[in-house]
């Protein structure tokens, strides 16, 4: 990040200016809206091997305008205040769109999962659990938390079985947290629901005849070309789904490893199978590696969907897209400047 770029949740509450100048609403009201209500950041001892560990972690509700709150977390080395609390925005403001009656939150713990065993893991996420009981920051009428990047229904279910343990009296504590295992009071379709509705969102601006004018597209998403950066939980049903069902070409696929590119196409299925074999997607049989890790940005598609991080594409790297429309997959992945 340059010294000029803004940001995180600098960028969110720039997009929000943009959006708030169409509307009559008192500035004043607009400056409470934009501003975070909670913000709780702890630091924890876990033990770890034979040591101990102080683990940072974050739980910010940003608005309680409507409650619950409502929000991810996160496990991630990148975790920091300023990213929790742009994220914890931008859920309030995806839920109020679509009149979804939540406020927005965000959780974040400071470590790189691949880094710990399962049982440090599980340390650590009933420890970060226990915080926020503490200083009630969760609860199915308090604030709800779900699965975000590093993160899993694994994760979740460890989140309920610690909340139940303290809070076993509540007779709908089970509902302290989402994207839990179906058998665990989850529910079916919760895994791909985010990455499904990428797709749905995709599928209706190819629909769109006024809009597809503009960028000068036929309508339809069938055979159109895809490029997907990040295959996590998202960026791969995202994939999955649009392939399946909307018989779209994914030419392009981007990790932290790298970038592979097939002008024929890849089988999205195949790539999570041998990435999950070899552990990179870097060799991909009928692909090319791409010689700079960032080259994603720039493959000649119809469609790019950032699936991972905030912030890639920005106003220094904005001139290299080359795609007729980005799918805003991951959260922020665009920042204000670049918009």
């Amino acid at each position: 990040m340059s010294s000029k770029q803004a940001k995180f949740f600098e960028s969110v509450n720039r997009n929000f200016d943009k959006a708030a100048a169409h509307t009559n609403i008192h500035p004043g009201l607009l400056e409470q809206i934009k501003v975070c209500n909670a913000i709780y950041q702890m630091n924890f001892p876990v033990k770890i091997g034979e040591s101990y560990q102080v683990i940072e972690a974050y739980r910010v509700q940003h608005s309680h305008h409507r409650l619950p709150t409502k929000g991810g977390i996160r496990f991630s080395h990148m975790v920091n205040q300023d990213e929790v609390m742009a994220l914890a925005a931008l859920m309030t403001y995806k839920c109020a769109i679509v009149d979804v009656p939540f406020g927005g939150a965000k959780g974040g713990v400071k470590v790189s999962p691949r880094a710990y065993t399962e049982e440090e893991l599980e340390r650590i996420t009933r420890r970060y659990t226990v915080e926020l009981i503490r200083k009630n920051f969760i609860g199915p009428s308090v604030d709800v938390p779900a699965p975000d990047y590093g993160t899993g229904e694994r994760e979740m279910a460890w989140i309920l079985d610690t909340y139940q343990t303290f809070k076993g009296g509540e007779i709908d504590a089970a509902g302290c947290v989402t994207g839990k295992p179906v058998r665990q009071n989850g529910i079916s379709g919760r895994t791909e629901a985010t990455g499904r509705g990428v797709y749905y969102g995709l599928r209706e601006v190819f629909n769109d005849e006024k809009l597809l004018k503009r960028i000068g597209t036929s309508k339809g998403i069938g055979g159109k070309t895809m490029v997907i950066q990040g295959m996590g939980n998202v960026g791969s049903y995202s994939g999955l789904i649009s392939q399946a069902e909307g018989d779209v070409k994914i030419i392009g696929l981007s990790e932290m490893e790298g970038t592979v590119y097939s002008e024929k196409g890849i089988d999205m299925e195949a790539a999570l199978a041998f990435r999950k074999e070899h552990g990179t997607i870097l060799g991909l049989p009928g692909t090319t590696s791409l010689k700079e890790r960032g080259d994603w940005i720039s493959i000649e598609c119809d469609i790019l969907v950032p699936a991972a991080l905030e912030s890639v594409i920005t106003e220094e790297n904005a001139h290299r897209v080359k795609a007729k429309v980005i799918g805003e997959a991951a959260n922020g992945p665009i920042t204000s400047g670049a918009a």
